[in-house]
């Protein structure tokens, strides 16, 4: 059974990339535009990976990384943060909120496939 993936992002170009690695991959992916939008629909629908940007309208990705670690079924659920942000002071916000992990964009298919396999193994 493929693993399930929800990529948050309100760039659609950015979602398509990472929705295309993913599912050249063998993963399900679902797609949100923000982070309000993707509390939605993880609130009905456990996945087993979350991948966030982090500047969003609505709410951005940080926000959205607390309040699923809020949600009992998504405590050990990995969160990677895929942002251009790369600063320490948005890493050591992101690792406060329960972030798993950060991927800087670009974003190199292999590495974040990577990465993905690190933190949310087959």
């Amino acid at each position: 059974m493929a693993k399930k993936v929800m990529t948050v992002d309100d760039s659609r170009t950015m979602r398509d990339m990472v929705s295309y690695t993913l599912k050249s991959a063998g993963f399900e992916v679902l797609e949100a535009e923000d982070g309000a939008k993707a509390l939605t629909v993880l609130e009905k629908t456990p996945v087993d990976l979350v991948i966030t940007d982090v500047n969003m309208p609505n709410m951005d990705g940080v926000t959205l990384v607390r309040k699923l670690r809020a949600i009992d079924h998504f405590r050990a659920t990995p969160i990677l943060i895929l942002t251009t942000e790369g600063g320490d002071d948005k890493k050591s916000q992101g690792r406060a909120a329960g972030a798993t992990g950060w991927i800087v964009k670009p974003f190199a298919p292999d590495k974040l496939l990577q990465v993905i396999s690190k933190v949310c193994p087959a």
